[in-house]
């Protein structure tokens, strides 16, 4: 056991030379993705501060926008294995995470692993899926590991779920609830790009489909080696106070049946982290935690009926809440 001196000792100082190397993974993943979602220079953002804490993706939006488009890039730029699933109504846990299969000729069970052992998963249309398939896929989220067959079967270590769904079409799909809203560190969406970064994707497809042509520019260690990195950005008491302050003023507000947990103010805490190293800082201020408020809580908080009739939105209770809690100064 550590000393008392010991105990309160201060951290580890961050490696300069190990912070620099990271911040050159991060520029090549988003010299790479930006080659084929042009426009989107703050969803890649947002895309690579969860990988960079091994969180995971919701990604919402209308059909056409990039949002498949852009959980293939991530996964083409990094070396590694990438499954893609499509969510649809009759689609069972075993589908996903795997089966055991009889080999009559050795008279034994073999597991056959589902396609969430890999290391960067793609869910198509997650609300598309029954409530019993969609838990299965945020139990292994939650807990990178899956049962079956009563036995625990870890996931690896840079287990990245990007799910997308559409907020439009409600006809045979089953939305995710808040319970389980949490299972992700970010829900975003694309939204549509300005009319020359449009004109110019057409010029990109014209001939060839940029996609295509995309090459790895990192590896699984690459995408660790990130993740030692943003644990390294210090969190000074003060900022510490204001993200706990930011979730509890969502447990305050009117109309708000459900507000922001610890575990929100712990993953707003380390994206802002990773914000913080992109921007070549060793040290955590207001902007990032301002940033990635909304991406990180709105989607984790419940509504009562009364305030979703009246059309208030998770997303307009955050900002209230950013608004009325000071940053420290």
């Amino acid at each position: 056991m550590p000393s008392p001196a010991a105990a309160h000792a201060a951290p580890t100082p961050a490696d300069p030379d190990a912070a620099a190397g990271a911040r050159q993974i991060h520029a090549r993943l988003r010299d790479n993705l930006a080659r084929v979602l042009r426009g989107q220079d703050q969803a890649i953002r947002w895309l690579l501060a969860a990988l960079a804490v091994g969180g995971h993706v919701l990604l919402e939006d209308v059909p056409g926008t990039g949002k498949t488009t852009l959980a293939k890039a991530l996964a083409r730029s990094i070396r590694g294995t990438f499954k893609r699933v499509q969510f649809t109504p009759d689609l069972m846990p075993s589908d996903i995470l795997g089966v055991s299969v009889y080999d009559p000729s050795e008279h034994a069970f073999h597991f056959r692993p589902g396609p969430v052992f890999t290391q960067i998963l793609l869910a198509d249309e997650i609300n598309r899926a029954s409530p019993r398939t969609q838990a299965a896929l945020l139990e292994a989220m939650g807990e990178s590991q899956v049962s079956v067959d009563g036995d625990l079967r870890a996931l690896d270590a840079l287990f990245f779920v990007i799910a997308t769904q559409n907020p439009i079409e409600l006809h045979g799909t089953y939305p995710l609830p808040e319970a389980q809203m949490d299972r992700f560190a970010l829900r975003f969406g694309l939204g549509y790009i300005g009319e020359a970064a449009e004109a110019a994707l057409l010029e990109d497809q014209r001939t060839a489909d940029p996609l295509s042509q995309l090459r790895a520019c990192a590896g699984a260690d690459d995408i660790l080696t990130l993740r030692r990195a943003v644990q390294q950005v210090r969190v000074a008491e003060p900022m510490r106070r204001y993200i706990v302050a930011l979730a509890a003023a969502t447990r305050r507000q009117e109309g708000v049946a459900l507000g922001a947990s610890p575990w929100a103010s712990l993953t707003l805490m380390k994206i802002a982290q990773a914000l913080a190293l992109f921007d070549g800082l060793d040290y955590l201020p207001p902007e990032p935690v301002r940033e990635a408020a909304v991406p990180v809580i709105a989607h984790r908080l419940g509504l009562d009926p009364a305030a979703r009739y009246a059309g208030r939105r998770a997303a307009d209770v955050v900002r209230d809440c950013l608004a009325e809690v000071p940053p420290p100064a």
